[in-house]
């Protein structure tokens, strides 16, 4: 298994990446209300995520891809959350979860995902 196939993904707008200040580590607005950050391993599963979850939300959004050796909050692999029907593909699929601010040095890469006119994830 190569490095990359070891990174996990986590897919933020714009707006809320540069919100944030690069001096602190980052802590996405779902971390507040949710308790962690969601990320997945799998760019397939990323990319089926961000047109049923943020396929009507218009504005860029951002990949970061991470090195969850370098991270130094706790990982967890959970279920997704809220969990799906269980005939869902998704159902029995673990993703990590990152209970805690990111690192910004555990950011190995980061990235535009590519979306259509209707807003549509074409690559993430």
């Amino acid at each position: 298994m190569s490095d990359a196939d070891t990174h996990i993904r986590h897919l933020v707008s714009a707006a809320d990446w540069q919100a944030r200040p690069t001096t602190e580590p980052f802590q996405p607005t779902g971390l507040e209300r949710e308790g962690f950050i969601h990320c997945t391993r799998e760019p397939e599963i990323l990319l089926q995520v961000a047109n049923n979850v943020f396929k009507d939300t218009p504005g860029e959004f951002l990949v970061l891809v991470i090195d969850p050796a370098r991270v130094t909050a706790e990982i967890k692999f959970e279920s997704p959350l809220p969990p799906p029907p269980a005939s869902h593909p998704l159902a029995q699929h673990l993703f990590p979860h990152i209970y805690g601010p990111l690192n910004h040095d555990a950011i190995v890469s980061l990235h535009a995902a590519q979306r259509a006119e209707d807003g549509t994830f074409l690559s993430v």
